[in-house]
């Protein structure tokens, strides 16, 4: 076993995936191992589907065993990993990226592992249990950079990309007056409906940096699509991957707000926010054609991401997070 580049020694299995693991969970799964590669080596970070766990933590016997997504579906079981982990001393923790939208089921990790990271900060309060930590999710510098070209053509107004939820639907329609005089693209499964400039198509992650490339302006409206989330119908706080991501790939983004969270990751000079169709009337005006300013508060976000808003900024605090509790030395 070989020492990291920053001196930590040991061995990290990652281990995540139910049956029906969804491409975006499957991306941040990959995002999250570059974050660990980069704190411990890749030599020394293994990552198996949670079918194969128990029996990679035999074989390889790991410092930290780090679970990572969902822990609704019944086809994924961290039990009998946490079991495994114990029997050699591993530590164990889990990263819940799907709060606050799944909850209420959080009964199924509470009692297997050392530590929970919870990537909600209001939701992170709902576990019965100690040793529960807010970490957001980020960017991935391998998966989601891009240069930001001042002179690069422009030919998207508006972009938005993701699932046609209902709240994103409300508020889309509300900002319709608004978007009917601008060149938009607006896609994803459900958006079709709408019309002229709308779409049903999915885009790959990959083609999204050149969509942001070639957009103005794009919106971030949050999801409000939960599954297991009525005992407390816990409102989701804190500001999603794909912030994170378009920032590091050099979008500039105007950002739906129902609360103030984004402002403990970016500031105003860096993501506008609105909060209705005046707001975002406002926002179009003082940007669309302004490409000075937006390549300027795009760099801002993208140098502040770099800065701070990487997997590798995730793992180094959850790893200073075990030290102080006395579980790493």
């Amino acid at each position: 076993m070989t020492s990291s580049k920053d001196g930590l020694t040991g061995r990290v299995l990652v281990c995540s995936g139910g049956r029906y693991e969804s491409q975006a969970n499957a991306q941040i799964r990959e995002s999250i191992m570059d974050g660990w590669a980069d704190c411990f080596g890749e030599d020394n970070v293994t990552a198996v589907h949670i079918s194969a766990a128990a029996s990679s933590i035999r074989i390889l016997k790991p410092t930290i065993v780090f679970a990572i997504g969902s822990y609704l579906p019944e086809s994924t079981y961290f039990g009998e990993v946490c079991r495994e982990a114990k029997k050699i001393g591993a530590v164990t923790v889990f990263w819940a990226t799907e709060d606050p939208y799944e909850q209420d089921a959080n009964y199924r990790i509470a009692d297997d592992f050392d530590v929970i990271f919870s990537c909600d900060r209001w939701g992170h309060n709902f576990y019965q249990r100690e040793r529960v930590f807010h970490l957001p999710l980020a960017a991935s510098p391998k998966l989601h950079y891009g240069e930001i070209e001042a002179d690069s053509e422009k030919t998207i107004d508006v972009l938005f990309c993701g699932v046609a939820f209902t709240n994103r639907k409300d508020i889309v329609r509300n900002l319709l007056p608004v978007l009917r005089d601008l060149n938009i693209k607006i896609v994803g499964p459900g958006w079709g409906e709408l019309g002229i400039g709308f779409s049903d198509a999915r885009i790959e992650k990959s083609q999204l940096v050149e969509l942001y490339r070639r957009s103005k302006l794009v919106l971030n409206l949050g999801r409000s699509l939960s599954f297991e989330n009525k005992r407390f119908v816990i409102a989701p706080s804190t500001p999603g991957p794909r912030t994170f991501e378009a920032a590091l790939a050099g979008a500039f983004q105007v950002f739906h707000e129902d609360t103030h969270e984004i402002r403990r990751y970016y500031s105003a000079d860096e993501i506008p926010v609105f909060s209705n169709r005046v707001d975002f009337e406002q926002l179009v005006a003082t940007y669309l054609d302004n490409n000075d300013l937006r390549v300027k508060m795009a760099r801002k976000a993208q140098a502040r991401t770099q800065a701070e808003h990487l997997y590798k900024h995730r793992i180094q605090y959850a790893l200073r997070v075990l030290k102080d509790e006395g579980l790493i030395g």
